[in-house]
């Protein structure tokens, strides 16, 4: 190799190199685009103004949480040991069946938009179990996302407080 030729080889080394993070910019997804999907519960841990940590769905909840293209998402979560209504009649309950079916689970759905700088999703809710939740604003924070893990908190809730929710991707 010829001393002449090494400063055009750095010269092109170096030209390389600054489109290497534009590519790479151009092939990262969306925060939209990475949640699109199905999504089921890992965990949920609320914890309260006084440092207390709530796990209302238990040790093991189940949920699903999924986010269609179009705007559009759907959340459940429920306690695994829900109880059956003895009647086998829904309308008819026992009060501590109905007791344990209110605060053992949670359903709404609805539309959503994503801020992409602060890592927010919007939700607006058409419908939910909890109608209080009506009243609060529902922004979820998405602190970490992969191709197969998402998750996000919650800082508005009825009861105060952050719950913090752990989401893997539906196989």
């Amino acid at each position: 190799m010829n001393v002449r030729s090494i400063p055009s080889i750095v010269a092109i080394a170096a030209l390389g190199m600054t489109f290497v993070p534009s590519i790479a910019m151009a092939q990262q997804k969306s925060l939209k685009d990475q949640i699109v999907g199905t999504w089921t519960l890992v965990s949920w841990v609320q914890t309260l103004k006084d440092g207390s940590k709530n796990l209302r769905f238990g040790n093991d909840p189940k949920g699903i949480n999924t986010f269609a293209p179009d705007g559009h998402f759907t959340l459940i979560i429920t306690r695994p040991d829900l109880p059956k209504i003895s009647s086998g009649n829904p309308e008819k309950p026992t009060p501590a069946e109905a007791q344990a079916l209110v605060s053992g689970s949670i359903a709404y759905f609805g539309t959503y938009t994503v801020d992409e700088a602060s890592k927010t999703i919007h939700e607006h809710l058409d419908a939910t179990t909890l109608v209080n939740q009506l009243a609060l604003p529902q922004d979820r924070v998405v602190t970490s996302i992969s191709d197969a893990e998402m998750k996000y908190r919650n800082s508005v809730s009825v009861l105060g407080g952050n719950i913090e929710l752990v989401w893997k991707r539906a196989k």
